[in-house]
């Protein structure tokens, strides 16, 4: 983990409340993982937790929505200014699998930590991906993903782009003619909860991005708490911490 003071290369408006924020880095981006994130500095005492976006050589790139006081400061900032970055933080997913056919499910702000998670499969993996949003606006992020050798699948709540359903119900469907070994998923808790009641039901393993709140992001609080199986136990659970502990999971370990 580094505290790193960082130039800002460029904040842009993705949408009407997302933006892209890339900063030039000195040595976190040396060690950093697709499905960690980061705590920026902002206007406020508590930090912001923003998942890494993409690698692109030694500039770090976040994408995160407006949503309080703390993501408003962050979207002010411009070109040249500074801000202060710590991390990288937690558990990404696995990168190290091989020859699998890999379908990857987002869905809205959960697309944060896919465009690098799709540059380290692609070269040995055969992936499927669906990605899901409210609207046209709240996937317009995908323009700047390459996704050349990737079968794509997108989903709308209101149809302005793809098809008008979301992501659960369409991995049901392209589940009834495609068979997959891994499944990496990242989006709202009521999405996550429904693909991985379907990767049970199909037997495929699973691991999904959590989003929860925090508050340190260093493992020092107990904001982020969520209950996983105990392995050593058939019936008990323990609290883990999705800062230090995730925020990706194996699905079978969840309590959801």
């Amino acid at each position: 983990m580094f505290l790193e003071d960082c130039i800002i290369m460029d904040n842009i408006q993705i949408s009407d409340d997302k933006y892209l924020l890339r900063v030039k880095s000195k040595e976190s981006y040396k060690y950093s993982k697709a499905g960690q994130f980061f705590m920026l500095k902002s206007s406020t005492f508590l930090r912001r937790p923003i998942s890494l976006h993409y690698i692109d050589n030694d500039v770090l790139e976040f994408y995160y929505q407006v949503k309080g006081e703390g993501t408003k400061y962050l979207s002010k900032l411009k070109k040249d200014d500074t801000i202060n970055i710590q991390g990288p933080l937690g558990n990404g997913f696995d990168i190290s699998i091989q020859n699998k056919k890999v379908l990857i499910v987002a869905g809205g702000m959960g697309i944060a930590p896919i465009k690098l998670l799709i540059e380290k499969l692609i070269a040995n993996n055969s992936i499927t991906l669906i990605m899901g949003g409210a609207n046209e606006s709240a996937i317009k992020i995908m323009q700047r993903f390459n996704t050349d050798n990737i079968e794509l699948y997108i989903t709308t709540d209101d149809g302005s782009v793809g098809d008008k359903c979301n992501t659960v119900d369409k991995t049901k469907e392209i589940l009834k003619e495609k068979s997959f070994d891994i499944i990496y998923t990242c989006g709202p808790t009521i999405m996550m909860k429904g693909l991985i009641k379907v990767a049970r039901e199909n037997n495929i393993q699973c691991y999904a991005s959590l989003e929860e709140r925090m508050a340190c992001g260093v493992n020092a609080c107990l904001g982020c708490n969520i209950e996983i199986k105990n392995e050593n136990s058939e019936n008990g659970y323990i609290l883990k911490k999705v800062c230090h502990d995730g925020p990706v999971f194996d699905s079978k370990l969840l309590n959801i």
